[in-house]
């Protein structure tokens, strides 16, 4: 079905284009994180593929192709896409993707139509589990993909998305960790798709904050950023965590991260989190200030380069946010 899509999305492309498409909008799920291929599981698919051959002469005979389609280059495509590699983090951004209704959380850029989102997850919901399907539509009531590779691609929507990953398989061929991992959440938190807080009352929803919840995020999220710790900056990022908030001096994690020095912060910041570059704290101080009065010239230097490029796109000057 995918490699057929490929031949009408892009008709009379080559294989070579058609992949490069793919693999764009694979990272622009991922938010560009990794997304790579394997020439060895390309050949090894390619060369153990009789089944799939089989299955496509079948279709050919049914007419189920565009006329002038050459089955053994959609098969070939079909081997290609197979040999796509991604990794736990970059593979639930696209998961997160789809929780968010199409839009990357990490970019904000929408990837998918919300109509898109709705079709996907409905596969997903109905037969993204080989056999084992309808057990896990039951049991778990969330939308997944799994693969022989030992991994598990779960949506809660609105809400998150994860991938685990542990190789030993069951024999549908489903991740036997992967499962119970998602049984055990679904026990613990009212994500099933039809749990109903009147009648689930012990199970524990996450989407209810606190009152003090907000004083924990941003706690949490200028520490990570005077740490350097982009990685926890990512997973708040990934969690709808609003990148700019404030402490009670009006501070920012880019404040933070540029009185600190820390580079890597205030790209990621800046470019993933598209974060305004010029938010002044208590005193009116903006992150270029703070940089500078710490001697952090790379840290200037990048500011500058931003708010200088968003000038030049934008056709005027970037205007302060007081």
């Amino acid at each position: 079905m995918t490699a057929a899509a490929g031949q009408m999305t892009l008709p009379g492309a080559g294989n070579a284009e058609k992949f490069d498409y793919v693999m764009d909008f694979l990272k622009m799920m991922a938010g560009n994180e990794y997304v790579g291929f394997s020439n060895a599981t390309f050949q090894s698919e390619r060369e153990s593929g009789d089944r799939n051959f089989a299955i496509g002469y079948y279709m050919k005979e049914k007419k189920c192709f565009p006329d002038g389609t050459d089955m053994t280059s959609v098969l070939d495509f079909y081997f290609q896409l197979c040999a796509i590699e991604v990794t736990c983090e970059s593979a639930s951004v696209m998961a997160a993707t789809l929780a968010n209704g199409g839009i990357c959380p990490i970019t904000g850029e929408r990837v998918l139509s919300p109509e898109a989102v709705r079709n996907t997850l409905s596969l997903m919901h109905s037969c993204g589990m080989y056999d084992f399907s309808g057990q896990f539509a039951f049991h778990v009531g969330l939308p997944a993909k799994s693969g022989v590779a030992g991994g598990i691609l779960l949506v809660v929507p609105n809400v998150m998305g994860i991938v685990c990953w542990s190789p030993p398989l069951d024999k549908l061929g489903n991740s036997v960790r992967g499962i119970q991992f998602c049984t055990d959440l679904v026990e613990h938190f009212n994500f099933h798709n039809y749990d109903n807080l009147r009648h689930f009352a012990k199970k524990h929803d996450p989407r209810r904050e606190g009152g003090d919840q907000r004083v924990k995020s941003v706690i949490n999220l200028l520490f990570a950023a005077y740490t350097g710790d982009v990685s926890a900056l990512r997973r708040f990022a990934l969690s709808s965590i609003d990148m700019e908030q404030r402490d009670y001096d009006s501070r920012t994690a880019l404040h933070v991260a540029a009185a600190e020095g820390h580079t890597e912060v205030v790209r990621f910041l800046l470019e993933a989190c598209k974060v305004n570059p010029e938010p002044r704290d208590r005193w009116g101080s903006t992150p270029i200030d703070e940089a500078v009065q710490f001697g952090h010239n790379d840290v200037v230097s990048i500011l500058q380069n931003h708010l200088e490029k968003n000038s030049t796109s934008d056709g005027s000057d970037t205007k302060t946010q007081p």
